[in-house]
């Protein structure tokens, strides 16, 4: 890190940063210091930091900074959607083999129609929480 923080006791890990050491480094870091910012951001884009970083760009002066910050939240915001989408069509399709059922009949098991099974397992839609929870129940043959 080269910014020099006055009066911030600034912690080794970004995620446990005061608010004030994150708009510091936002405002008069370098390129590196930002990079540490969007690297967590990354990783936990509905996190602290994530969520610090959009409080101060309601308020902040300079656009290419917020433009770029709020690019960073969005894209990887995306990715984690994108992800977690895919982990739940991963399970869908897991439950439906561990119910031994074919598609039709275990589709007609939890209420819906294959097409609409499709769906939930290639991941173009995500399937309700309770619906989740009906499959898990036909999966174990409840």
């Amino acid at each position: 890190m080269t910014v020099r923080f006055r009066n911030v006791d600034v912690p080794a890990e970004v995620r446990d940063w005061p608010y004030e050491a994150i708009t510091t480094a936002i405002e008069r870091g370098t390129i590196g210091d930002w990079a540490v910012l969007t690297r967590e951001i990354g990783q936990d884009p509905w996190g602290p930091v994530a969520r610090q970083v959009e409080d101060y760009l309601e308020y902040a002066e300079e656009p290419g900074v917020v433009g770029l910050f709020r690019r960073r939240i969005t894209a990887a915001r995306a990715a984690a959607e994108e992800a977690e989408r895919a982990q739940v069509a991963e399970q869908v399709r897991e439950l439906v083999r561990a119910s031994g059922l074919t598609l039709e009949q275990f589709a007609r098991a939890i209420g819906t129609s294959r097409p609409r099974l499709s769906t939930y397992r290639t991941g173009k839609v995500t399937p309700s929480a309770a619906l989740l929870v009906r499959m898990a129940r036909v999966s174990a043959g409840l």
